[in-house]
């Protein structure tokens, strides 16, 4: 007799064969530029269930380029694991061929000159595409939204995130669960949520003085005779990585008793597949996948990984669809005698050259972005590098970013946080006021000067650091490490929090840190109430103007060891 989770593991066998789990097929075909449209949304029909994920578009309505990372380190047992792997480590893995579109979708690999060929990618017309010629072949899937939606553009700042909502309402979401959003202030988010056509699911969100859920912890669709339960996880650590006084009425937190309590609750009301629209981050939802029983499907976000192919953990699949709107994933299921026996699965890369926008989408998108255009499109200044931001450590936008900081608030010390939100420029790319603030579009992006003791410093640093090295997922609550400008450093991936960062120097001098001496520290995105400071954006593009031409090759001021 096979076990149920040797047929699944059948299952993801049997469609990467078929060419649904996955590059495999076509990317050797894209290598030679033979990409269509009918060719990236080929998938043949499985089961009697559809769902359609998409997740962290951080407010990226147009085609933009975007650099997978270059350093993505797991710690402890998921060390080496997806999506703890990059470049041709990543190719291997998952039988991709170098210098296909594969290739130039998922990594790093060759993506200056890969883009030549195959350009920009994303933009919400083309998802649009995509989502309908899905639901003309399964006229009852159901689209989940991930998360990390009503932020990241001038345009949804500007418009509080409604520019956002309105084309995901046109999109046909039918539920969603959050984290920056949040950031817009609990007001806000009350006002849109009242407003929305479909559920805003968040099962680990209270009420902060009472204790007790603040909102829909799941919801149930019935499709083709089935029932499937959709359990929203927010982003637990929303009140420590943003600022808890924009929303101090809700505590978040995993809460993996009471995802266990919901899954048993919804089990209770005989539901046939129980899926978590998660944004939890990769490695906390495999950890919960592990500890939570009765979990067929995590939709997982926050940790913006796109893996072609599904993670099994015991009998719970979690699908990982990227950012930025530059994928959308297809999970086909069959689902009898309220059990999942098996799936299949595509990440549709979104190749904006390739996929035809929707013509509704694509009206909307403009009359969206109508009052803002001119200064969406002023060039403030020309790069000459590539401009990319996504990694455990500093890339070049953060750089740069550091860069403007200190020579514009006359700081020895800049701080940029490790937020992995943030399109990439190309060499030779125009650098618009739209680009600057896509890099920095945020409700808190004032940037402080101030004075910090060498000890602050490395306590600053140590704890950033736990937040990405801490062995137990659980206890991973940010990005990615903060960026430093005039300043190196050693860090230890190995050591515990405290012993991780040594070797803190100047860069301009070489002279080391010294705990007990003040340097002038100047950064942005404090999480403090009543920072003062100029507008993050008007830094960089003061700092760009004067430039002219920006020439920025990437840092190497971090020496890792233990990776």
């Amino acid at each position: 007799m096979i076990s149920r989770r040797e047929f699944l593991q059948a299952g993801m066998a049997a469609s990467a064969i078929v060419g649904a789990s996955g590059f495999g097929n076509w990317s050797r075909l894209a290598a030679q530029q033979s990409l269509s449209q009918d060719q990236l949304l080929a998938f043949e029909d499985f089961g009697n269930v559809t769902l359609i994920h998409v997740t962290d578009i951080h407010a990226q309505l147009k085609p933009i380029w975007f650099r997978e990372p270059s350093v993505n380190i797991g710690v402890g047992p998921v060390r080496g694991l997806p999506p703890h792997l990059t470049g041709a480590d990543f190719l291997k893995a998952f039988d991709i061929a170098p210098g296909s579109a594969g290739a130039y979708a998922l990594t790093y690999e060759d993506f200056v000159a890969l883009g030549q060929t195959y350009g920009r990618m994303g933009g919400l017309d083309r998802v649009a595409t995509v989502v309908k010629a899905i639901r003309a072949a399964r006229p009852q899937a159901i689209l989940l939204d991930g998360g990390d939606t009503w932020h990241g553009s001038m345009t949804t700042l500007r418009t509080q995130g409604q520019d956002m909502v309105e084309a995901m309402n046109l999109l046909g979401v039918e539920a969603m669960t959050s984290h920056w959003e949040w950031t817009l202030g609990s007001e806000r988010v009350q006002e849109i949520v009242s407003g929305l056509p479909f559920p805003f699911l968040g099962a680990n969100i209270f009420d902060a003085e009472w204790d007790e859920p603040a909102f829909d912890a799941y919801t149930i669709f019935e499709r083709n005779g089935t029932r499937i339960a959709v359990i929203g996880q927010a982003f637990p650590y929303t009140p420590i990585a943003n600022p808890n006084w924009m929303f101090p009425e809700y505590a978040f937190g995993i809460r993996q008793e009471r995802m266990q309590e919901v899954v048993d609750e919804a089990r209770g009301e005989g539901v046939d597949l129980v899926v978590c629209l998660s944004h939890n981050g990769f490695d906390v939802d495999r950890k919960m996948a592990g500890n939570v029983r009765g979990i067929d499907v995590i939709l997982t976000g926050h940790t913006h990984d796109a893996i072609p192919e599904p993670v099994l953990v015991g009998e719970t699949i979690l699908i990982a669809s990227g950012s930025n709107g530059k994928f959308v994933s297809r999970v086909d299921l069959d689902v009898r005698d309220g059990r999942m026996m098996g799936f299949r699965h595509k990440l549709i890369p979104i190749f904006s050259d390739v996929i035809a926008p929707d013509a509704e989408m694509a009206g909307l998108i403009d009359t969206q972005r109508a009052p803002f255009e001119a200064e969406l499109g002023e060039q403030i200044g020309t790069t000459e590098s590539l401009l990319y931001r996504r990694g455990n450590f500093n890339g070049t936008w953060d750089d740069l970013i550091c860069d403007a900081i200190r020579a514009e608030r006359d700081a020895q010390i800049a701080m940029s946080p490790g937020v992995r939100w943030g399109p990439t420029l190309m060499p030779g790319d125009p650098i618009t006021r739209e680009d600057i603030f896509n890099v920095t579009a945020m409700t808190y992006g004032e940037c402080y000067r101030s004075e910090m003791t060498g000890e602050q410093l490395k306590l600053i640093m140590e704890d950033v650091a736990d937040n990405i090295f801490n062995t137990d997922p659980y206890y991973q609550q940010g990005g990615d490490m903060v960026r430093v400008g005039g300043m190196s450093y050693r860090i230890d991936i190995t050591q515990e929090i405290g012993s991780r960062i040594d070797e803190m120097t100047l860069t301009e001098t070489g002279e080391a840190i010294d705990p007990a001496k003040s340097y002038v520290v100047a950064g942005w995105a404090s999480v403090n109430e009543g920072t003062e400071g100029p507008q993050i954006w008007d830094v960089i593009e003061a700092h760009v103007k004067a430039l002219g031409t920006v020439t920025r090759a990437p840092a190497e001021t971090v020496t890792v060891i233990g990776a």
